[in-house]
């Protein structure tokens, strides 16, 4: 979503590299790219390729300057290019081309290092040469495993012994680079065997296995026949721009078109942000809304490996494929079937994938909107009436509000209505549910603090140049004064950061939940000759002076965390900006709540320590944090299968867990399982039968919160 106010730049936040972002159109300011010097500006690489497969076009030289230039002038970070960050760029370069060190042989890497401190100089005369030739050698490393890959397929896998106490490390981008060609072979004869292992577990027959890994390494190495320059130039700008940070980024015509189609949430697709992540395309996040967030059946993490167009037509395999040609996979006309073939985030190994169908539509901004629920909760005997507000993201209708249509939507308008609503149906309390809640629109966060305090500043934004502006509530007076509490988890970004840590500040309400993602900058699109650069130009703070950034906001009551720190949120990304703080700016906080939330902590902790729905999170937390100590897999087929009967138990027990919880009939054995049908599976829009074990016990807390507040408001009125 894009909103440009004439003669004003209205930031927006973004929540995620690859979600909702800031345009701006601030020019190159006497910035234009010089001239582009022929000389070489680093030592040549030894071409072991023969003739060059990938040279770099014509405009490429001049494109890769006006980066340059808009990085050193205009990026938050001011990083100069110098031989620090050539050694950056370089490391970035081979992480983002071989991040599991499983195509480069040690030689090449020795070879590489002769360019490790010169391509700052490389770069600031428009020189390509050194980045084309690595990526020269990677093109004929990776169609050598190919094609060996496919030599043993075709060889009808004769020589695989799978009663063989061998393994396979899962993660290698700490491992030694391969020092031979045999090792090579050997590790990329384990990869297979992994495969063909995979596949035996989940029965299929000899012919069928050789025929479908066949057909996917085939497929592999066409597909990498097809790469052109622009792939090159591509892979090489964006590791050059992600040293800056990682929400900036390179855009060629052709990858700007996707983005710009998910920016007007106008993609006929399944609602989720992918990205490629060791060969595997991962789902980043799922769009509120979208078809893959309402059918419940993805989740952050899972990995797509195979894509299938209606209900019956063959899943094509897409491991190994470049992120654009999955997304154009997935994509498709409005009302029809895609089916992918996932490994869900918590598989014990790749052999439990599933296959799940869903139907393509577009996110409409109403089925985003906010909405409400009233529910009475019982406490000591007294009966208490709830208002749960859910905020899926922070919307405006652009279109309608530069029409200057008075009842376009927006997330503080559709709030402000459903406060009032909830004003007059008497409730006691208000829970603004953020869960999930990547963000969107500052000016909304800004707007929706507004409506639950007086007056004041709510954020602070400090661009390249050092200057801070703040940003204050543009509503005077208060719509709704009641309890409040909002609750975050690790998927809450940006925006929603901004409101839930303005809420905090001002002790205007608790916060309970996890500590979010910590998404604390904003980004500005520029047009370039050839493609969009999508760049890192300020930074939020708290009024309080604290960045939202890499840090979050820390809740003040913490739940257990399901997600994994280490891969899913602001600080688990390389290169991302540090926390830091600046001055605080003067506000007038409500009276100090820390007592209260001492004692709210004490009675949640006695009580979710025998809360069956907590003893379930944690549990199948305890079964994820086994899952991510795994450091290699079993390549013998018998110890396989008896981690899979170990998993499937542990799922049953999980299951019959939250079946117990639920009143639901309980299953018998681990083979009912497989045999539940889809329609047996809670409705994930059924909010109301939803198992939500957070949202129980969030309930909990604030009860005993609004319970004290009321005696606190009993007392000052009798003037004890």
């Amino acid at each position: 979503m894009t909103f440009l106010k004439p003669k004003k730049i209205i930031f927006l936040l973004a929540a995620l590299s690859v979600c909702l972002i800031a345009i701006n159109s601030i020019a190159l300011n006497g910035c234009a790219p010089g001239k582009v010097s022929s000389a070489p500006s680093c030592p040549s690489i030894s071409n072991t390729v023969g003739s060059p497969i990938f040279v770099p076009e014509k405009d490429h030289p001049k494109t890769s300057l006006e980066i340059v230039k808009f990085l050193e002038n205009y990026h938050y970070k001011h990083q100069g290019l110098d031989d620090t960050l050539s050694a950056k760029i370089f490391k970035q370069f081979i992480r983002d081309l071989d991040s599991n060190r499983s195509y480069f042989l040690k030689s090449d890497i020795d070879d590489f290092q002769s360019v490790k401190h010169c391509l700052d100089d490389a770069l600031q005369k428009g020189d390509l040469e050194p980045a084309f030739a690595i990526c020269n050698r990677y093109q004929l490393r990776v169609i050598e495993r190919l094609e060996y890959v496919n030599s043993l397929i075709e060889g009808g896998l004769k020589d695989f012994n799978y009663e063989i106490d061998e393994s396979i490390e899962i993660d290698r981008k700490k491992s030694p680079w391969p020092s031979s060609r045999a090792e090579l072979d050997d590790l990329w004869r384990k990869r297979l065997k992994n495969e063909v292992i995979n596949l035996r577990l989940a029965e299929k027959t000899e012919d069928k296995i050789l025929e479908l890994l066949g057909k996917k390494y085939k497929s592999q190495l066409h597909r990498m026949e097809q790469r052109d320059s622009e792939d090159v130039f591509r892979a090489f700008m964006n590791s050059f721009a992600q040293t800056f940070d990682p929400h900036t980024q390179y855009f060629s015509p052709r990858i700007y078109e996707n983005f710009d189609i998910l920016m007007k949430l106008s993609l006929e697709g399944i609602g989720a942000l992918l990205q490629s992540k060791n060969e595997y395309t991962k789902i980043v996040r799922l769009i509120s809304a979208g078809p893959a967030d309402k059918s419940g059946l993805l989740k952050p993490g899972d990995r797509i490996v195979g894509v299938g167009q209606g209900a019956d037509k063959e899943i094509v395999d897409v491991v190994g494929w470049r992120l654009d040609d999955v997304v154009d996979l997935i994509r498709g006309p409005k009302n029809t079937v895609v089916r992918l073939e996932i490994i869900p985030v918590d598989a014990v190994d790749d052999t439990m994938t599933k296959i799940i169908s869903l139907t393509r539509n577009t996110v409409k901004l109403e089925e985003q909107a906010a909405q409400k629920e009233r529910v009475e909760l019982e406490k000591n005997g007294s009966i208490y009436k709830v208002g749960i507000i859910d905020i899926p993201t922070f919307y405006v209708d652009f279109k309608a509000y530069q029409e200057g249509k008075k009842d376009y939507r927006s997330t503080t308008r559709d709030v402000r209505r459903l406060l009032k609503e909830l004003v007059r149906e008497k409730v006691d309390g208000i829970i603004i549910d953020l869960r999930e809640n990547g963000g969107g629109a500052l000016q909304e966060a800004n707007a929706l603090t507004g409506l639950f305090i007086d007056k004041g500043p709510i954020v602070q934004v400090r661009g390249e140049r050092g200057r801070t502006r703040t940003l204050k509530d543009p509503y005077p007076g208060i719509v709704y004064g009641g309890p409040l509490m909002i609750m975050i988890n690790r998927m809450s970004a940006s925006a929603s950061e901004i409101f839930a840590g303005a809420i905090q500040d001002y002790n205007r309400g608790i916060v309970v939940g996890t500590q979010s993602f910590g998404k604390g900058t904003v980004q500005s699109l520029e047009k370039l000759k050839k493609g969009q650069l999508k760049m890192t130009r300020g930074k939020f703070y708290r009024v309080s002076g604290e960045s939202t950034q890499s840090k979050g906001v820390i809740p003040d009551i913490l739940f257990p965390e399901i997600y994994d720190k280490e891969k899913i949120g602001e600080s688990s990304l390389p290169n991302a900006l540090v926390w830091d703080s600046i001055d605080k700016v003067r506000y007038e906080p409500l009276p100090e709540t820390s007592a209260t939330i001492e004692r709210l902590k004490r009675l949640h902790q006695e009580r979710s320590k025998n809360d069956p729905g907590f003893k379930y999170i944690l549990a199948g937390i305890e079964r994820l944090k086994k899952i991510r100590a795994k450091k290699t897999i079993s390549l013998k087929e018998s110890t396989r299968e008896k981690e899979r009967e170990e998993a499937e138990n542990l799922r049953f027990e999980l299951e019959n867990m939250r079946r117990s919880i639920q009143g639901e009939k309980i299953l018998a054995n681990v083979s009912e399982l497989e045999e539940i049908d889809e329609d047996e599976m809670p409705d994930p829009e059924d909010k109301k039968n939803k198992f939500d074990p957070v949202m129980t016990e969030a309930k909990e807390i604030f009860l005993d919160y609004i319970s004290t507040s009321s005696k606190m408001i009993a007392a000052a009125e009798s003037g004890e």
